[in-house]
């Protein structure tokens, strides 16, 4: 973690993000990752680079994705690779025990060839590394369908059915890793109440954000911990 000395204001904004409002999210994870870690985010559209580098300033970071995804924002990625969908899993699978951490937030739903892109992102992970996926949950097919996406096929890039939440856990223990967080519908208390007393106004404009996938349970969450030799003696 980052031992350089922050305001008081801004530890307490971190406090309660990672402890009450979106505890496993991926802000929350960028924040307990220590200072230079090196991450690879797959994924990495929506001003992700910018994010990242904005949070932790002296990372590593290397972004990965299919193409130029809404980055109004600086680039400030350390290493930016754009690549075919069709080769998305062999650019990954060309860095080996490389990362302290592996991000994929919302990308594996998106991709043509998810086990070879989950195993890739796994033997990218350095022993005692992390990994963050989050994904649209199983139960979101039978979701409204609403604008911003809450039934899984509101975005037609979406491939086939939702990840099955088993057997990514399975793939993920198969490659020596420890699952710490493992939700398969996520509703974090304060944005699920949101979402709760919003619910007839997102219906009713036919809208969606957080606090609507947070009622709904939309997003899947799994976070693990490669082990180190010594943690399997």
């Amino acid at each position: 973690m980052n031992s350089k000395k922050r305001p008081l204001w801004v530890s307490i904004k971190r406090f309660i993000r990672q402890n009450i409002a979106k505890p496993h999210d991926k802000i929350s994870f960028l924040y307990q990752l220590k200072s230079g870690a090196e991450i690879l985010d797959v994924g990495c559209g929506n001003n992700s680079p910018f994010l990242v580098k904005t949070i932790l300033p002296d990372c590593v970071y290397t972004g990965i994705d299919i193409g130029d995804y809404n980055q109004t924002r600086p680039n400030l990625a350390d290493h930016y690779i754009v690549t075919g969908p069709e080769d998305f899993a062999g650019q990954i699978s060309r860095f080996k025990d490389c990362f302290d951490a592996v991000i994929s937030t919302h990308n594996i739903e998106h991709c043509y060839e998810r086990e070879k892109t989950v195993d890739a992102m796994l033997d990218a992970v350095r022993p005692g590394g992390q990994l963050l996926m989050t994904f649209p949950c199983e139960q979101s097919v039978n979701f409204p369908s609403r604008k911003g996406t809450l039934n899984y096929y509101d975005d037609p890039t979406h491939r086939d059915l939702p990840p099955d939440f088993n057997s990514l856990i399975k793939q993920i223990k198969a490659k020596n890793f420890a699952v710490e967080v493992a939700i398969s519908s996520h509703k974090p208390f304060v944005f699920w109440v949101i979402g709760c007393l919003n619910e007839w106004r997102s219906k009713t404009n036919n809208h969606t954000d957080y606090s609507t996938w947070a009622f709904y349970g939309f997003e899947s969450i799994i976070k693990a911990r490669k082990l180190k030799a010594a943690d399997t003696e």
